[in-house]
């Protein structure tokens, strides 16, 4: 592109950067090269580093704004709104230079000609020359206007993005970061308007920015203009698509998550009010934002624009986008692109992780809960702000104090800097404030709904984000542990080993362990945590004559379809997020092990669970399965497995029938099975017994004949060994998995499962707690070896140890 103070986007492209910054020149890169493979970006024009250096100059405005700068005190937040108020007001109070008007109006009309009206709606974004690099992100530093109409809007608009070059976060960002503020130029796109008011709109990443984990695509969206995902003004909807997979052709969504949508901004009734936020229609608020085929479509435009600028930049290149529908045409648009710039910069070698050290006996109160930004953990007195200028009695913000407040303003980034930790009654994981608290370091809890409420200034309390997706506001200040951990300083083994990983939510955090698969993921988790009710409940409410349970449940499957839709996508979606952390390892899923008494506890549960008097050994695992009263349900988590394998592709998923007594059992639950669609073989479909029982060891040669490997579950091996209770206290000193009998059967079932050619593993707790028993393990040839992810570096180097005496060193790949 030539020197020009005017040019199409389409004319531009990321080597005009330096005349028109970040946002500008992705677009138009975009429209150049990806157009033809039928991503649609709106048409537009930019208004260069030129023309606004000009606009400068024409006022005078270099010198004044410097000596307005300099003088700022950037250790008083008072000082800087004051200084960073009289720099903008300085610019709205200029004037243009005449030819730069016309240029700027002469486009703006012809771009209306282009479809065919007479003043067409508009974005006018700002984009400056320093944002968006790879050492720093500037995302939401200058401001977007929405919905401008007309020659004088449209010049107001420019002049107020020129003016937001100078923000208060702007200056201090720049300040933080070394930047010379008169070195950062900035560039005005104006762009036709996607009619997401009438639509949806929101953010995407194609990375996970939590964890960095590379093979997501993790979408935010909510109704009407995407301004409220973007700025964190509501609790959006979360879909998450495996990229690999969806390249591969299937519809790879693995997860979705109904957000709290009570508001949208729209369109504005008249020319002085452009944007309004409005209620949401309450139908709309129980419906996902966009219909699976716009997510699939979504996530394979990410997946191509991140492949292209890898490809241009030759490096990998995670991207921040927004997206938009338009409501009229039902069109998907892409509106921004730009490199995302927190997790892409992190060593992944380097392994840091906290823990809460919960005293013994120490009674921890839960405040509130809300969505994790980070995975830090941080303690702070409570410091409620409502706006910088109003603020909840006290003094002014200390460091170390938590920031609570509705909703961060990206404005707030001096005050954000110096809190420990910042809650939020609303936002989203992808809102400009939660990139700004990642970039920071900062742990951030978001969309607590009433967290203004429930804290009291000036309040002892911890914040912790990591303990998975969900933050925990905790009274007082709990100790913690963070342990740092560079893994390209462990030792090589041979043996398998592989995680114990319950929560979906920690599986992309985990991701990066070195490692050999899922040993381990138990099903209550997901039953007990994301579908929230008894299966049979869900299927039968209606029946009960109970309104209350009713209520409930219509509650938990807003956005589904039905019940057993619920179900079934719910539970796929805690196995696939599993599956795809690990992919393309083996995960080994134990079909649920409730016992009735904690079946019981499951919304709608006393309607059809026994009263048993030890349930421990009593209904529960493979004798439900083919039961009339439970198979029912069982189908239901045939289903899911289905779809996870055969829809989504996610075929390293491996079936695992704990607490089966008997052959016949076993029998008994691979017809049932067959009967939902599960069948041994199909499709490579494993199936593995898990040995828990003395007469799955004392019979394993013919179990054998029947399964494609067994897990040892030394927990129940131990209780039915020894004969005791293990949830029982008054014999707790009894419980060990090294005893001679326990490891004597496991020596057996090693040995047999060997000599039938089938593989063995252990995924029970025993390695995790005694570094011994996993030598032991080794050194009776076990062929897997299952740990939580807790206690993975200690067992490396058992391992390690016992292997390098056994001749056996060798390197652990991924």
């Amino acid at each position: 592109m030539n020197t020009t103070t005017i040019a199409w986007l389409s004319e531009v492209g990321i080597n005009d950067l330096e005349q028109v910054g970040g946002k500008n020149a992705s677009l138009g890169e975009m429209i150049q090269h990806l157009g033809k493979l039928g991503i649609r970006i709106p048409n537009g024009y930019v208004i260069t580093v030129e023309g606004y250096r000009s606009f400068c100059s024409y006022n005078h405005l270099e010198q004044q704004i410097r000596d307005l700068v300099n003088a700022i005190d950037h250790n008083s937040v008072t000082s800087l709104r004051r200084v960073g108020q009289q720099v903008r007001q300085l610019i709205r109070n200029s004037k243009f230079p005449p030819e730069l008007s016309k240029q700027i109006i002469d486009t703006y009309q012809q771009l209306s000609a282009n479809y065919a009206q007479e003043a067409t709606d508009v974005a006018v974004r700002s984009s400056a020359t320093a944002e968006d690099l790879p050492d720093a992100s500037f995302a939401g530093q200058q401001e977007t206007y929405l919905n401008v109409r007309g020659p004088a809007a449209l010049m107001d608009a420019v002049r107020n993005c020129f003016a937001s070059l100078f923000t208060d976060r702007a200056i201090s960002y720049r300040q933080r970061f070394g930047y010379d503020h008169f070195a950062v130029g900035l560039s005005v796109c104006v762009q036709k308007m996607v009619r997401s008011d009438l639509g949806a709109a929101g953010v995407a990443f194609s990375l996970d920015p939590e964890t960095g984990f590379r093979d997501i695509v993790v979408i935010n969206g909510a109704f009407g203009l995407g301004e409220m995902v973007v700025q964190g003004a509501l609790s959006p909807d979360e879909f998450i698509v495996f990229k690999p997979k969806l390249k591969e052709g299937y519809p790879a969504i693995i997860e979705k998550k109904l957000g709290r949508k009570d508001q949208k901004m729209v369109y504005g009734d008249n020319p002085d009010e452009r944007v309004r936020i409005i209620p949401t229609e309450k139908p709309a608020r129980s419906l996902f934002c966009i219909p699976d085929h716009f997510i699939l479509q979504l996530a394979g435009w990410v997946c191509q624009i991140e492949d292209y600028y890898s490809n241009l930049k030759n490096h990998y290149c995670p991207m921040d986008i927004e997206w938009a529908v338009d409501g009229l045409s039902q069109q998907l648009y892409i509106v921004q692109a730009r490199p995302e710039t927190v997790q892409s910069r992190k060593e992944q070698q380097t392994v840091t992780s906290y823990s809460l050290s919960k005293p013994d006996g120490l009674e921890i109160n839960t405040l509130c809960k809300g969505i994790a930004v980070g995975d830090k953990i941080a303690s702070g007195k409570v410091n409620i702000f409502y706006s910088l200028d109003e603020r909840v009695e006290g003094e002014a913000f200390r460091e170390g104090d938590v920031l609570v407040t509705d909703m961060t303003d990206p404005d707030w980034e001096p005050i954000m800097k110096k809190a420990s930790a910042i809650i939020t009654n609303k936002g989203g994981r992808t809102c400009h404030a939660a990139i700004v608290a990642r970039e920071m370091g900062v742990p951030a809890i978001v969309g607590c709904v009433n967290a203004t409420e429930i804290l009291q200034p000036g309040t002892l309390i911890t914040a912790s984000c990591a303990e998975g997706e969900e933050g925990f506001v905790y009274e007082g200040e709990i100790p913690f542990q963070k342990t740092e951990t560079n893994l390209s300083t462990l030792p090589g083994i041979r043996t398998n080993l592989m995680l114990n990983v319950g929560s979906p939510a920690m599986a992309f955090q985990f991701a990066h362990l070195p490692h050999r698969g899922i040993g381990l993921a138990r099903e209550e988790f997901i039953i007990n945590n994301y579908i929230k009710a008894h299966p049979l409940a869900l299927l039968h409410h209606h029946n009960l004559n109970d309104p209350a349970l009713s209520g409930t449940i219509d509650k938990l499957i807003a956005g589904y379809k039905n019940e057993r839709t619920y179900f079934i996508q719910k539970l796929s979606y805690g196995i696939a997020r599993i599956a795809a952390a690990f992919y393309p390892y083996k995960v080994i899923v134990r079909f649920s092990d409730f016992k009735s008494n904690e079946y019981y506890n499951l919304t709608g549960g006393k309607y059809f669970e026994p009263k048993e008097e030890n349930p421990m050994i009593g209904w529960r695992g493979a004798s439900r399965y083919y039961s009339e009263e439970y198979k029912e349900a069982f189908g239901l988590e045939c289903a899911a497995i289905k779809k996870v394998r055969t829809e989504m592709g996610l075929n390293n998923v491996v079936v695992m029938i704990p607490f089966c007594r008997t052959v016949d059992e076993l029998l008994k639950v691979k017809a049932t099975m067959n009967e939902y669609g599960l069948k041994q073989g199909e499709d490579g479909l494993e199936i593995y017994l898990m040995a828990e029982l003395p007469s799955n060891i004392l019979v394993a040669e013919e179990f054998a004949r029947h399964v494609d490997g067994f897990s040892i579950g030394s927990n129940d091996l131990t209780q039915l060994t020894l004969g005791l209770d293990r949830d029982s206290t008054l014999v707790a000193g009894l419980y060990d998995e090294r005893n001679k009998a326990v490891l004597k059967l496991i020596d057996m079932l090693i040995q047999t499962a060997r000599e039938a050619g089938v593989k063995v593993g252990i995924c029970g707790q025993g390695p995790s707690d005694h570094p011994d028993f996993a030598q032991f393990l080794v050194e009776r040839g076990i062929d897997s070896i299952s740990v939580t992810p807790d206690s993975l570096i200690k067992t490396v180097h058992a391992i390690h140890e016992v292997e390098k005496r056994m001749h056996r060193e060798a390197p652990l790949t991924c």
